[in-house]
């Protein structure tokens, strides 16, 4: 392997275990990142939830987020299959791709290498998307077995229950998300190394954006700031208990 090859791999490694350090790190120096703000929100929601008489339109909500998450479980198999096929192709494989202009591949085994960690990036999102289909199971089992009515001085407990349940099975969800990002950057090996490195740092800048400064991000903190001003208004069990979370946020 070229040096500049094993650079550019190194600085894809580190982006990839060490963006959610440097994400907590960043939301703790800066505040207001979308994932925490949203992990509020969803506690305020369950425990909104708990309150309601018909939740017709909760358990359509979460249902929404089953299918999306099974959606993106399912394309990401076609994917895997698709790189797994180029990658277990042979020698025809290698010499279809290696005689493209824009490729940068020096060997079989570099080949094998640069569609290798394309594969690694999409099994690890698949394997989060079927992470969350599980938990958002559970939480759809718990959103069902949860008393109705609940008396107003329990409602506090269960939502904050349920809460537990659902924001970890997002956040999985998130992950697989983030996936792509990181295959995509993986992708862009096969174009040289400096176009790896690129695509890289262009892949961990835009995340860090979409979570700190992307007009999703101000107008759901916004709604966060909105829920806890308007919290000292709300009965008991509502949005005004409903501290940030202490964890760093997963996702992206």
């Amino acid at each position: 392997m070229h040096p500049y090859d094993a650079l550019a791999l190194t600085v894809f490694v580190l982006a990839w275990v060490f963006y959610q350090p440097l994400l907590a790190a960043f939301g703790q120096r800066r505040g207001g990142l979308l994932n925490t703000d949203m992990t509020v929100i969803r506690t305020a929601w369950m425990r909104t939830m708990t309150g309601r008489e018909v939740r017709l339109m909760d358990s359509q909500l979460l249902g929404h987020a089953l299918n999306s998450a099974s959606f993106f479980a399912s394309s990401n198999l076609l994917l895997i299959a698709a790189a797994a096929g180029a990658l277990f192709g042979g020698d025809s494989t290698f010499r279809s791709v290696s005689a493209l202009d824009i490729v940068r591949t020096s060997s079989r085994l570099l080949f094998e290498m640069q569609l290798g960690l394309v594969l690694v990036a999409l099994a690890r999102g698949l394997l989060d998307f079927i992470w969350s289909i599980r938990q958002l199971n559970y939480c759809l089992a718990a959103m069902g077995a949860t008393p109705e009515p609940l008396p107003e001085a329990e409602r506090q407990a269960y939502g904050d229950v349920l809460a537990r349940m659902l924001n970890p099975a997002l956040g999985s969800f998130n992950s697989g998300v983030r996936g792509y990002y990181f295959a995509l950057a993986a992708a862009a090996w096969l174009f040289g190394p400096w176009a790896f490195i690129a695509a890289t740092l262009g892949a961990l800048t835009l995340l860090i954006w979409r979570q700190r400064s992307s007009p999703a991000a101000v107008a759901i903190h916004d709604f966060r700031l909105l829920l806890e001003q308007g919290s000292a208004k709300g009965p008991p069990g509502s949005a005004q208990d409903t501290p940030a979370p202490p964890d760093p946020p997963s996702g992206a």
